[in-house]
C-alpha cells in the first residue's frame, strides 16, 4: 500500500509554488496601480489565498519586494560590474546612475522602501541594497580617480542624490530628464578650483 503522506508532498509543493506565483502576480499588479503601500490583504484576496498563506511566503512587505524585485535589483549590481570594464569611467557612472534612478521609480513609494532597507540590517532587502550601493561606490571611485567626478562626493551622498531625483521624478515625471541632468552636472569637478 502506498504511503499517502509521501504522495501528498509533491502536490503540496506544487500548490505552494502556484500560490507563490499567484501572489507575485497580484503584488505586481497592486504595486503598479497603488504603489508599494498597497494592501497586503487585498493582494492575498486577489491571488485567491488567505493571509496566512501570504505571510508564510512573505513574512514582511520587504520580503515580498525582494521576491518581486530581487532579480532586477541584482541585475543593477551586475550592470555596475559590467560597466567597470568600460574604458570611459564618466560614461559608465552616468549610465549606471540613470538606470538606478529609473529602477527606483518602478513603483510609487519604492524609493522610500529602498532607502529604509538600506538603513535597516534586519530588512529582507538590506543585503541586495548594500550590494547595489557597493557597485555604485566602485563606479564613483573609478570616475573620481579619472578626475571626471568631484572628489568630495561619497557613496552615501550619491545614493541620497539618486533617491532625491527618483522621489521628485515620481511626483513630477515631466521633470525627470531635467532633474537627472542637473544631478549629473553637479557631479562634475568645478573648473578652475577645488570642490568643497
Amino acid at each position: 500500500m502506498a504511503d499517502r503522506s509521501t504522495e501528498a508532498r509533491p502536490a503540496g509543493r506544487k500548490d505552494a509554488r502556484r500560490n507563490y506565483e499567484r501572489l507575485l502576480k497580484a503584488a505586481r499588479a497592486a504595486f503598479a496601480e497603488h504603489g508599494v503601500g498597497a494592501s497586503l490583504n487585498d493582494i492575498a484576496r486577489t491571488a485567491g489565498v488567505g493571509n496566512v498563506t501570504l505571510y508564510r511566503h512573505f513574512p514582511t512587505r520587504q520580503a515580498l519586494l525582494e521576491a518581486l524585485l530581487g532579480e532586477s535589483l541584482r541585475g543593477l549590481r551586475t550592470h555596475s560590474d559590467e560597466l567597470l570594464a568600460s574604458p570611459m569611467a564618466d560614461e559608465a557612472l552616468t549610465t549606471w546612475l540613470a538606470a538606478a534612478v529609473e529602477h527606483a521609480m518602478a513603483y510609487r513609494g519604492l524609493v522610500d522602501a529602498l532607502v529604509d532597507s538600506l538603513a535597516d540590517p534586519e530588512s529582507d532587502l538590506h543585503a541586495t541594497c548594500q550590494a547595489i550601493k557597493a557597485g555604485g561606490a566602485q563606479l564613483l571611485a573609478r570616475a573620481q580617480r579619472a578626475g571626471t567626478v568631484r572628489p568630495d562626493l561619497n557613496a552615501s551622498a550619491l545614493f541620497s542624490l539618486i533617491a532625491s531625483v527618483a522621489w521628485a521624478s515620481e511626483r513630477a515625471p515631466e521633470h525627470y530628464g531635467q532633474l537627472l541632468a542637473v544631478m549629473l552636472d553637479g557631479l562634475r569637478p568645478r573648473k578652475g578650483g577645488q570642490n568643497t
